[in-house]
């Protein structure tokens, strides 16, 4: 296991390099391009995956988990996500060329081949398995129904217009599986945990589409933006509503304090400007809203680690 590791994290090094060694203004290496094709350069998604995935890991361990575990489930979420990135494209090489935001994307330009893109995603996902298998049985087991779901995810557009909350089965499966490795077990608060994230992605990926709806509707995509039609705010107001909601039932389950519940309004406020961002359905303002959520997820963040830190200096 550990010369798959070693191999796995050379050919990244490599790739990080080469990125950005490259001559100012010059495109980029072929293995730039890879690099571009797994949206290395761009850590919003990346972020929107860690937070809920540090949610569960300080919640499961009632505080800062152990440092391993801690390695293991971020560097999972690095390479689960840049490995969804690459079957996303893979699977919208048929759309993304005739979409203004992403006509340039690696695959979608020719840069990169669609064999390329197969063989990146399943050495992503192998260096990722390497690292599960440091776990328990449990989170090991777990870990390929996480690999479906990423490796299906890209395809439900075509045939429902819910692939968002398809996004948030796949890419919040990190919490249940943080809370089999640190337990051994997924409580009720583990579960209530994912299905915030599963509202919450639904919601922030709406967005995203709202950005994307003219093309997609040209193209016969499919998305919630495009189901919700001229309801979306007011659905986008019930989702959110219902993430907070199943938040504050995490927090009472789990006998968080204040810290948590201060928070969880900061996030509330957070969402609020949201909706002033995209009340008019502004394009550019909607993705504002998108990658604003980044910090919805770490105010709530920072006050499940306040509130057990807290708790933790009491009981001691």
């Amino acid at each position: 296991m550990q010369a798959r590791l070693r191999v796995g994290w050379r050919i990244l090094a490599t790739m990080a390099y080469e990125r950005f060694d490259a001559p100012a203004g010059a495109p980029p290496s072929r293995w730039g391009q890879y690099w571009k094709l797994m949206r290395a350069d761009r850590p919003i998604g990346t972020l929107l995956l860690l937070w809920p995935t540090w949610w569960a890991l300080w919640l499961a361990a009632g505080g800062m988990p152990s440092l391993w575990t801690l390695f293991v489930f971020t560097a999972g979420v690095w390479l689960t996500r840049s490995a969804g990135c690459v079957i996303n494209d893979y699977a919208d090489r048929w759309l993304d060329p005739h979409v203004k935001r992403t006509k340039d994307r690696p695959l979608a330009s020719g840069r990169v081949s669609g064999r390329e893109a197969l063989l990146l995603f399943a050495g992503l996902m192998l260096v990722a398995f390497a690292l599960v298998l440091s776990m328990n049985a449990l989170t090991i087991g777990m870990s390929f129904i996480g690999v479906f779901l990423a490796a299906s995810y890209p395809y439900l557009k075509r045939y429902t217009h819910l692939p968002q909350v398809y996004l948030g089965l796949a890419f919040g499966w990190g919490i249940p599986m943080a809370f089999a490795a640190v337990q051994g077990e997924v409580p009720v608060i583990g579960w209530l945990l994912y299905g915030a994230n599963i509202l919450w992605s639904t919601a922030y990926d709406t967005w995203y589409a709202m950005v994307d709806r003219d093309d997609d509707l040209k193209m016969g995509s499919h998305s919630t933006a495009i189901l919700f039609g001229d309801l979306d705010l007011v659905i986008q107001g019930i989702l959110y509503a219902l993430f907070l909601g199943t938040l504050a039932l995490v927090g009472l389950r789990g006998g968080l304090g204040w810290a948590y519940w201060a928070g969880l309004a900061v996030a509330a406020l957070l969402i609020v400007y949201q909706f002033h961002l995209c009340w008019h359905r502004d394009r550019d303002r909607c993705f504002k809203a998108f990658l604003h959520n980044n910090w919805v997820g770490a105010v709530v963040f920072a006050g499940i680690a306040v509130a057990l830190a807290r708790e933790s200096n009491l009981g001691g």
